[in-house]
């Protein structure tokens, strides 16, 4: 029984106590923050993509045993303009909107205006982040929105460019162990250049809990773009103790296609090319320099979401992607597509890989040579001529996604992974916890129900990586049950304990664990 991802979702913004079934370990304190689309129609209009629905926050608090679920839409400058207008009226990746053909001239003429150089949607609807000791609700444009975790009311609504010239940002920001927040933006024509900028956002002190995250934010570097209009896609990114690893990969934004969209009556995600002729660009960064590593790193075409993690062992930078032969993963989650039957939604996906690279930080080897040295990977970097090595990757394991990992190993040499299984198509029922050393898999899964990305939270002086529980929401459609949070023990991948929330709970991206005190 599959649920239906286009029905719009109702929220519960009062806090409800959930029924516990099992028992939660005395330590888990804190509150698990899911964001995702929840809107798909307003009115008589639709969006037509997913990943384009208006943002809905969730909640599940974890408090001496007990679980607390609340749920409330973002509201957004793009929510409030479409609920006022009863219509969708702001444009997003895979839904342009129109004016209502009541519209008269003056109005449509400023609508097509804003479409030719866009002001993109607030509606962030992909995650939620952290900078400084502030919590947003992002997407990959240039807004940001304040959330409070608490009761997951909007706040301030935060404009990138107003700090830093990126229109573009990842929504998967990394942290350092002091607390600093490290992110990529794309700087589109900024004085006629297209570049990548990585920047850091500071912890927060004391004397600047009252002042925007933003306003200290720092750019390490810039790196430029291969075609000054055509900046590759990128959502996430990785980063070891030294270094950033940045991947161009070519699926890219044709931005002269973007400006002209509406006027052809098309989206802005028709304006995203994928060059399989290609390659791949690896930029290798050191993070305390903000200089790129001499040598050009390059691997076959490929098309990367979710940078697993990254870490340096002797001499080298090895680092684990999800990666795709195609982009066919976009186009599963129009919402033409997910309304069919089960058994076609997979026709035409492209199941991905989890891979590892090996880049060895300097070059001393003769041309022809394989340069990786590891015993434990058969990842390779073959020296093409000075300068530049051709990489190609070790294939660990097929058709897993939304890759966590325990956070205290971000960084470091790590042994487990969590995440969805998306072996048959990109609607996932089961998460699986993957052994990088072993390449076993265990798994979860149960009768009608779909599991969201899977976070994992270590316990407080843990004794091993795993030491800790995963916590997941789970949508159930079985007759006459609500959705459930689960906790699962991160060492034995077994249930511990779940609390129904006596509603139905939604499909969502992705989200993060607040620990109890850390607000």
């Amino acid at each position: 029984m599959n649920p239906d991802f286009s029905k719009n979702a109702k929220e519960r913004p009062e806090p409800f106590k959930a029924e516990v079934k099992g028992s939660i370990p005395s330590w888990l304190q804190g509150t698990l923050l899911r964001n995702g689309p929840g809107i798909f129609s307003v009115g008589e209009t639709s969006y037509e993509h997913w990943f384009d629905g208006m943002s809905i926050l969730t909640s599940f608090t974890v408090k001496d045993g007990e679980v607390t679920h609340r749920s409330r839409f973002l509201r957004s400058d793009t929510y409030n303009a479409n609920m006022a207008a009863n219509r969708i009226v702001v444009s997003e990746m895979g839904t342009m909107a129109y004016p209502d053909p009541s519209k008269n001239l003056i109005f449509k003429a400023i609508t097509f205006l804003n479409h030719t150089v866009p002001d993109f949607t607030d509606n962030g609807a992909s995650n939620i982040i952290k900078y400084g000791n502030d919590y947003y609700a992002t997407s990959e444009t240039n807004y940001i929105r304040k959330i409070d975790p608490v009761t997951l009311e909007t706040q301030d609504k935060v404009d990138y460019l107003k700090f830093l010239p990126v229109n573009l940002a990842s929504s998967h920001p990394h942290y350092d162990k002091e607390g600093n927040a490290y992110n990529f933006g794309t700087s589109i024509a900024e004085k006629g250049k297209t570049k990548y900028t990585l920047f850091k956002v500071p912890a927060r002190s004391e004397k600047d809990r009252n002042v925007p995250a933003l306003k200290n934010v720092q750019v390490v570097c810039t790196v430029p773009c291969r075609s000054l209009l055509t900046p590759s896609y990128y959502h996430s990114f990785g980063m070891t103790e030294n270094y950033i690893v940045f991947i161009e990969q070519p699926f890219k934004l044709d931005i002269l296609r973007m400006a002209t969209a509406y006027m052809r009556g098309v989206n802005w995600a028709s304006c995203m090319k994928y060059c399989p002729d290609e390659n791949t660009l690896i930029h290798l960064i050191d993070k305390n320099t903000g200089k790129k590593v001499e040598i050009k790193f390059y691997t076959g075409a490929m098309v990367v979401y979710h940078h697993v993690n990254a870490f340096e062992d002797d001499g080298h930078v090895v680092f684990d992607v999800i990666a795709y032969d195609d982009i066919s993963l976009y186009e599963m989650f129009y919402l033409s597509k997910l309304r069919e039957p089960a058994g076609s939604q997979g026709q035409g996906y492209s199941k991905p890989s989890y891979r590892r690279f090996a880049l060895p930080v300097h070059s001393d080897k003769v041309v022809g040579e394989n340069m990786v040295k590891l015993k434990y990977t058969r990842a390779s970097a073959v020296k093409e001529k000075e300068g530049k090595l051709v990489c190609q990757a070790e294939v660990l394991c097929e058709g897993f996604e939304l890759p966590r990992i325990n956070y205290d190993f971000n960084g470091k040499k790590h042994q487990f992974v969590y995440g969805n299984i998306v072996a048959e198509s990109a609607l996932t029922t089961q998460i699986a916890k993957f052994d990088t050393e072993t390449k076993t898999t265990v798994y979860w899964e149960e009768a009608n129900c779909c599991p969201s990305e899977p976070v994992f939270v270590p316990r407080p002086n843990g004794e091993s990586e795993d030491d800790g529980v995963v916590l997941v929401s789970v949508i159930n459609s079985s007759p006459g049950q609500s959705g459930f949070f689960l906790i699962i023990d991160g060492r034995t991948f077994r249930e511990v304990a779940r609390a129904y929330v006596n509603t139905e709970l939604y499909k969502d991206v992705h989200g993060l664990f607040v620990p109890l005190g850390s607000n």
